[in-house]
């Protein structure tokens, strides 16, 4: 199983760094990343926590005010990347030309990507095959052959609401989208502690991008835990 926490915008330098300390000792033979804010971003060199950066511009370095490229990245050994995650689509705009033209750069520079998809609630009610139809459209201009790459399938709905899909929901969605998905493929949204057991055991399941639910260490690996 992969564990993967997305921190959006919550932990501080220090936080982060206590954070990857307790969970460094706890973790065994999990694959665990951890995807803290820009400002957090370090080496961790004595973890075996892989760190990711939630959201880069897609530039070695450059004229463009408030972002990360390379550069800033390579300081930091920072070698994957999630890109397409709902609120870089419906908060901050990015339509499919924008996610598609950064996942070529990170991926001709080698990344690892978790590559998110999702949709509204809006077309859930349209039923099971408008979600699928809605969902292989956001696989316009990615490359499913690549080698370093991770889906995660992440309900709109789902996703800090408290509600998650149903067991029935998701294993009819990953069933489905492993028909044309070769890579890992995670399930997010609202993935918690009374619902982790579950969503693992789904045989389509291969891991899980957790969001509040991951932000303290020792109840992140308690989930983890959970078999």
């Amino acid at each position: 199983m992969i564990f993967a926490g997305n921190f959006k915008t919550n932990h501080t330098r220090s936080s982060t760094k206590e954070y990857i300390s307790i969970l460094t000792k706890l973790v065994t033979n999990e694959r665990v990343y951890i995807f803290p804010p820009s400002i957090a971003l370090d080496k961790f060199e004595d973890s075996s926590i892989k760190i990711g950066t939630q959201n880069a511009y897609p530039t070695k370095n450059g004229a463009f005010t408030g972002e990360i490229g390379l550069e800033q990245l390579d300081e930091f050994d920072i070698k994957t990347i999630l890109i397409g995650h709902s609120e870089r689509r419906e908060v901050l705009n990015e339509n499919q030309e924008d996610i598609a033209s950064k996942f070529k750069f990170f991926q001709d520079n080698g990344f690892e990507i978790i590559y998110c998809i999702g949709e509204p609630l809006e077309v859930r009610k349209n039923g099971e095959k408008a979600v699928i139809e809605y969902l292989l459209s956001q696989f316009n201009g990615i490359d499913l052959n690549y080698d370093n790459l991770i889906v995660a399938y992440e309900p709109i709905w789902a996703i800090g609401t408290g509600v998650s899909a149903s067991i029935e929901d998701i294993k009819g969605i990953h069933k489905a989208l492993k028909e044309v998905v070769k890579s890992p493929l995670l399930y997010g949204g609202s993935v918690k502690i009374d619902t982790i057991k579950d969503i693992s055991n789904i045989d389509e399941v291969d891991g899980v991008l957790v969001g509040s639910a991951c932000l303290d260490a020792n109840k992140f690996y308690e989930m983890m835990s959970i078999k």
